[in-house]
């Protein structure tokens, strides 16, 4: 991996830039990480077999009655219950009074004389027992007490609540009688009662309320204790009522548990350090061997989102104890930055991905151990997704691997015997996951849009020579289009005997020369017979040659085509020379002048990576070998080895990581291609 190293001194600002993503990749982990540091919550179901490790209390805490059973209890203090009333004497005085007063006015109008010594009994007798006012009999209606406390000055009494008056309630009894021969319904009616009655009782929130509370005080919340170092429950115990009521009074203790400040800032540095820790460990694997993956800003971002992504939908899983983290598919992370960078820098992200989430669970090793396999194999057994089957067998590969791997881990920590009954959700979980890893089909062009990257699937899709642009060359410039189809299958092959990337230099190739298409009759492939550049100056005819190369870029972005595929036609002659017309330039020269090379340049830039190189060898050359005299193994060998050897002395590849052995190989390959596409064929008889 050293060709993608760049050693070099780092700059302030590169300094700055990775200390500033350090920073930032902490504070976004250390930010959503559970508070408290590890989770106290569990996964588990009532009736169903305890899936974690034995649980052993960390700390002393009260076991907590259910919420229905301290329901029911509260129901039965509430007989306890007695309001405060306070009652205001005034208000009797105040209406016998005004009785009296008015009624010798009344007796003018025929009230009989009789009446006024009963009603004054029965306001008498209404006004002891006590008159509601609406608002506050409101207030008792959803919650009835049995009793009331009423009190005046420092002396109460208590009284049932049934007996006391509402205001109608009270004006009712005033003109009820049984003796209605004496006393006269209509008579009672007539008389305006209503006036004398008037609320005595008020509702005193405070005194109730500290009444209540003292009542709730009797209440006993708790039904034991579990001190610490207790075992509550074991790998593979049914979870019944007592072990849930325990489990939950465990997470209600560590709720409500007040940190010191010393033990704040020391869990709190605890996380920053974990998580300080694997950011530069990630940093360091990318400094130390892809370097050149630091110098792209979208593969930064790329990298540090998926990173970033996983192990804050466990911590906020665990916080919230959503599902279980066995339902997120990990190794979606592998299998992306597999596809788009490399499987080493996969695999490194991905360990330390997993590491990082682990912090979040109270049993963790199954999970690193269940996840790391899992990103293993979708590595493995995905060399390149060019097509959606690849995808999905990689996915039934991962699922069966990571259901076998947790039931081996079940094996070894004793949980699979014969004694204990093992739980199906987990594997549930990890199929689940499986399933949920076809999703990464889906986010390929989400991906490639927001980050500039380009999938294998889009490169196949650019190699269909249906596509309008190819075919569009294959019509208006056919020699260039059979051109770019034999330079495709030299780089792809090339490319595959060095390990470079054949997929991508195949669909660059074919889309390398797309310029031509402006002036396609000024390239001697699609010409027939008359060639349009006798009679121009050399100049003249360079410019049109070198003008492919940017008619190419325009042509690129107006079809959108991805911008790894704009290099290749930027760079596929590099800052060489359109030789011909060089050297007859210089040939009309006087002796002793010296020719600007400027003219006769390509603009560039020289080839940047290994792709870009061996596209600019198989161009060069199958060019060449259009114009070979005869084609023997002799000829086609001292053809590529010429061309490629001036590459080499001009400095073509001075600028991309390829090695002389690379050179030599990509120069076997396209001989030995070159020697089967032109290889003689026998004379067969009329």
């Amino acid at each position: 991996m050293s060709r993608y190293n760049h050693k070099h001194k780092l700059s302030g600002r590169e300094y700055f830039f990775r200390v500033l993503f350090c920073i930032v990749a902490t504070g976004i982990l250390v930010a959503f990480m559970p508070r408290g540091g590890i989770s106290t919550s569990y996964n588990y179901q009532k009736g169903k077999p305890w899936d974690d490790a034995d649980f052993i209390a960390q700390d002393s805490f009260p076991i907590l009655k259910p919420a229905e059973r301290i329901a029911r209890e509260q129901d039965s203090l509430r007989q306890f219950y007695e309001p405060y009333l306070r009652l205001d004497e005034d208000i009797q005085k105040e209406q016998l009074q005004a009785l009296r007063q008015e009624f010798s006015a009344l007796s003018r109008l025929g009230t009989p004389h009789y009446f006024l010594p009963h009603l004054l009994e029965k306001l008498q007798h209404i006004y002891s027992t006590g008159i509601l006012s609406g608002e506050d009999a409101v207030k008792f209606d959803t919650d009835k007490p049995q009793r009331v406390r009423i009190y005046h000055g420092r002396e109460s009494v208590v009284c049932n609540y049934s007996l006391l008056y509402s205001e109608k309630t009270a004006y009712e009894y005033l003109v009820s009688e049984e003796d209605s021969a004496r006393y006269s319904h209509s008579r009672l009616h007539g008389l305006d009662l209503m006036k004398y009655v008037h609320p005595n009782l008020t509702y005193d929130a405070a005194k109730s309320e500290q009444q209540r509370q003292e009542v709730d005080g009797r209440l006993i919340r708790t039904m034991g204790v579990v001190q610490k170092g207790q075992e509550v429950v074991h790998k593979g115990q049914t979870v019944d009522d007592n072990v849930v009521d325990i489990l939950q009074s465990w997470e209600q203790h560590q709720r409500e548990h007040k940190l010191s400040t010393s033990e704040m800032l020391s869990r709190m540095g605890g996380q920053i350090v974990y998580a300080a820790i694997f950011v530069v460990l990630l940093l360091m694997y990318f400094q130390q061997f892809r370097s050149d993956y630091l110098d792209s800003l979208r593969t930064v971002l790329l990298v540090m989102s998926l990173f970033l992504f996983f192990p804050i939908i466990t911590y906020i899983i665990m916080s919230h104890m959503w599902a279980s983290v066995y339902v997120m598919p990990y190794c979606v992370l592998p299998i992306l930055l597999r596809i788009f960078l490399d499987s080493r820098s996969a695999f490194i992200t991905h360990v330390i991905t997993v590491l990082v989430s682990a912090v979040a669970l109270t049993q963790p090793f199954t999970f690193i151990v269940t996840q790391i396999v899992a990103g293993l194999v979708a590595i493995y057994s995905l060399r390149e997704l060019s097509q959606r089957y690849e995808l999905f067998r990689t996915t039934i590969f991962v699922t069966l691997a990571t259901l076998i791997t947790y039931l081996c881990m079940e094996f070894v920590r004793g949980t699979a015997n014969g004694s204990q009954e093992l739980s199906y959700w987990p594997y549930v979980y990890l199929t689940v996951a499986g399933v949920l890893t076809m999703l990464v089909y889906l986010l390929l062009i989400p991906i490639e849009r927001i980050f500039g990257f380009t999938s294998i699937v889009t490169l196949v899709e650019l190699q269909n020579v249906n596509n309008p642009l190819l075919r569009r060359l294959s019509e208006e410039a056919n020699g260039t289009f059979n051109h770019s189809m034999q330079v495709a299958n030299l780089a792809a092959e090339a490319a595959n005997r060095i390990g470079a990337k054949a997929q991508l230099v195949r669909t660059a190739a074919l889309y390398h020369d797309i310029g031509k298409l402006e002036n396609a009759v000024f390239f001697t492939e699609n010409q027939n017979g008359k060639n349009p550049h006798d009679g121009l100056p050399y100049e003249r005819s360079a410019q049109i040659i070198k003008q492919h190369v940017e008619k190419g870029l325009r042509l690129a972005d107006k079809y959108k085509l991805p911008a790894v595929v704009k290099e290749f036609i930027a760079t596929h002659h590099g800052r060489s020379l359109t030789r011909y017309f060089y050297v007859k330039a210089k040939e009309n020269l006087p002796a002793g002048t010296e020719l600007d090379a400027t003219p006769f340049t390509y603009p560039g830039p020289k080839p940047q990576t290994l792709e870009q190189a061996i596209l600019m060898m198989a161009d060069a050359v199958e060019a060449a070998s259009r114009s070979l005299p005869e084609y023997t193994e002799e000829s086609i060998n001292q053809m590529v080895e010429k061309i490629i050897n001036a590459q080499v002395a001009d400095g073509s590849f001075n600028e991309c990581a390829i090695t002389f052995r690379e050179i030599k190989e990509v120069k076997e390959v396209l001989c030995a291609r070159l020697r089967t596409v032109y290889h003689t064929r026998i004379q067969y008889p009329e």
